[in-house]
């Protein structure tokens, strides 16, 4: 990590959740709602989803935490592996979908100026 992201960043959440409690109260119960280990997805699963989100997002913090899950859980470096080349592959084929919809607004525009 680079010196603007720390593990020790993560110990300043409960300060973070005092600067907008009504908020941070409404996220923490939602993030604890997708988290659940009753679910129909089960805890694996949700890890090498949230692993997954994680490096679309490129979010050091989420990684962190959701590795640490994950490893909890019994997911093997082969899952991860597996789980980061799919993200890879959806990121990737999102980004044709967007170079799509980006020919069709070219075309859009170049006709409005003929």
């Amino acid at each position: 990590m680079t010196d603007y992201q720390s593990p020790d960043d993560l110990k300043s959440i409960p300060a973070f959740v005092a600067l907008a409690p009504v908020e941070a109260k409404a996220f923490l119960a939602f993030n604890h709602a997708v988290e659940r280990k009753d679910g129909l997805i089960p805890p694996k699963y949700r890890e090498l989803i949230s692993l997954a989100v994680a490096l679309t997002t490129q979010c050091a913090y989420c990684l962190d935490v959701h590795m640490a899950a994950a490893a909890n859980v019994g997911v093997s470096q082969e899952e991860v592996a597996e789980a980061a080349m799919i993200a890879a592959a959806v990121r990737a084929g999102g980004t044709l979908g967007h170079a799509l919809l980006a020919q069709r607004l070219f075309e859009r525009h170049r006709d409005k100026t003929s």
